[in-house]
């Protein structure tokens, strides 16, 4: 059982309030470590990481930060559709609002899938705090392969029922969180992204996890973030989109071990 500590917050981000979760470990390396904040993926939440951020705390003696981007989760619903530049814009949209209202100096920046890309870019804008960047399963350009499996996830989720599933973690706003996703990585002016001008400001190091079984990606992309970033990658055999759902403790030892190499950061926390 995994002895942490849980508090929750609601965050004014300008266009509506965001819900975050925090897990701080009952035994930590240094209270001034720097927290590890999680990106979620195109149809997650908080909840949907379920048990992953307790372990990942415990593991590492950090505490780990969640949040519900606006329009997912318990955060209030996205007042319009998302822009193209989405990931970068996390950077100075619901990110920064959590930072200011938290306190967070120094932090960790780990993201799955599209969070991945957002954790890139929140690395990339913030260079002096970003200690370390952790990508797991994220797209750095826009891959055949990444359309084709949102084509056939976009069939599936018309089949009865299938909404359902979102619902229950997004309540009404899941139609418009399967369509954010959907529509904006199948848009026509969305085909030339990608991650590289981020990726070349890296400062901090970088591991970029990835299974060989992604649907939604080749190992391509790890490949690329680590050689832009100057990071390594850890390819895991016969996984699929979610290591940390599919085979949580190889990620959280994967993830842990690698943390335990960096030096003692600075503070990760605001006195003021």
């Amino acid at each position: 059982m995994n002895d942490c500590s849980i508090q929750e917050h609601w965050i004014e981000s300008g266009n509506g309030r965001l819900y975050a979760r925090l897990w701080q470990p009952a035994v930590g390396r240094n209270g001034d470590d720097a927290p590890v904040v999680l990106f979620h993926d195109s149809l997650g939440s908080v909840a949907l990481w379920r048990d992953f951020p307790a372990q990942l705390a415990a593991a590492t003696g950090r505490t780990v930060i969640a949040y519900d981007r606006l329009g997912f989760g318990q955060s209030d619903p996205h007042p319009g559709k998302l822009r193209n530049t989405f990931i970068h814009d996390e950077a100075s949209g619901d990110f920064r609002a959590l930072r200011d209202a938290l306190g967070i100096r120094a932090f960790v920046a780990f993201g799955h899938s599209v969070g991945g890309g957002m954790a890139v870019a929140c690395a990339a804008t913030y260079p002096d705090d970003c200690i370390a960047l952790i990508t797991e399963s994220a797209q750095a350009f826009v891959e055949d392969r990444t359309l084709q499996g949102i084509t056939e996830a976009r069939e599936a989720f018309r089949q009865p029922g299938q909404l359902d599933r979102l619902t229950k973690y997004h309540g009404d706003k899941a139609e418009w969180v399967l369509h954010a996703w959907i529509d904006t990585w199948l848009a026509d002016d969305f085909a030339g992204w990608n991650l590289d001008d981020d990726l070349t400001r890296i400062a901090s190091p970088a591991l970029a996890i990835h299974g060989d079984l992604d649907e939604y990606g080749s190992v391509l992309h790890p490949q690329r973030i680590a050689r832009l970033a100057d990071g390594t990658t850890a390819i895991l055999k016969q996984i699929g989109h979610v290591p940390h759902r599919e085979q949580p403790d190889v990620v959280i030892n994967l993830a842990s071990h690698w943390l335990s190499q960096l030096p003692p950061s600075t503070v990760g926390w605001s006195t003021d």
